[in-house]
């Protein structure tokens, strides 16, 4: 069984070196580290027989999004992922600000506060957004850009997952 520690070193060496993935079997435990597009997706799997599998923890902006993997069958092969459910397309030009982890979007500090932005609401680099709550933790989404809101895509209270559209923004200047 690997330590939380580990796997934490081996996500990052995956994301520092830019490796495709990677992929550690050790006492019926087994991890896999896909490097893909900004940050590496961590896919974990423990043994019928062996102990529970490790959670990982989210550790910021670019953290990893961590999700149980269906033990391996006899030949070693795993179940194929479900293909990604396709939504309608950002506005021509648009800047997309995705969720940098997995969990519940709320529009608004509070349920009795007016929501962070509206659509038509001008923006600044480093405004906060929204929340995204993730194992209990509010986690301020600001804004990587200047702009105006263009769409807000998923509904308050709503799950959300790693790299998923949450803002359209029209940046200043285009």
């Amino acid at each position: 069984m690997l330590t939380f520690e580990q796997i934490k070193e081996l996500i990052e060496l995956v994301a520092e070196r830019g490796l495709q993935g990677l992929e550690v079997e050790r006492s019926g435990f087994r991890l896999k580290v896909d490097g893909q597009s900004v940050a590496p997706q961590v896919v974990y799997a423990a043994a019928p027989a062996a102990e529970p599998a490790l959670a990982a923890a989210s550790a910021g902006p670019a953290a990893p999004q961590a999700r149980p993997m269906p033990a391996a069958s006899p030949m070693g092969a795993a179940a194929p992922a479900p293909p990604p459910v396709e939504k309608a397309g950002p506005p021509p030009g648009s800047h997309i600000i995705t969720s940098p982890i997995v969990g519940t979007f709320y529009r608004s500090p509070s349920p009795d506060a007016d929501p962070f932005v509206e659509v038509g609401s001008r923006i600044k680099k480093g405004q906060v957004l929204c929340i995204i709550e993730a194992m209990k933790l509010m986690n301020e989404i600001e804004s990587d850009v200047d702009g105006e809101i263009l769409e807000i895509y998923p509904q308050n209270a709503q799950a959300v997952e790693f790299g998923e559209p949450l803002f359209a923004v029209r940046t200043s200047g285009s």
